[in-house]
């Protein structure tokens, strides 16, 4: 299945200039897989080295956080989305 990932503009150059782009898979587990993968440098952008999400950073399926979901282990269907988020702090 083909799915939608969005990321955000600063983190374009991670993704070869897109913040938007195709990427199929099979699971959401699977998607991230190839996510990282593909784009090794924005994995490095979103999970620090002790391979924890980053304090700023939200990784959601569709609208739901990824932290919220008991398994990524989902069939991926037409129409899901995949968007890495960065979150804007102080004061």
């Amino acid at each position: 299945m083909v799915i939608e990932v969005s990321v955000p503009g600063l983190l374009a150059d991670c993704t070869g200039g897109r913040s938007r782009f195709p990427l199929e898979a099979d699971t959401l587990q699977e998607a991230l897989d190839r996510l990282f993968a593909e784009y090794p440098l924005l994995k490095r952008h979103v999970f620090a080295e002790n391979g924890e999400l980053r304090k700023h950073v939200l990784l959601c399926y569709n609208e739901d956080n990824l932290a919220w979901l008991a398994s990524k282990d989902i069939p991926l269907k037409a129409g899901d989305r995949l968007h890495v988020l960065q979150l804007v702090s102080g004061g």
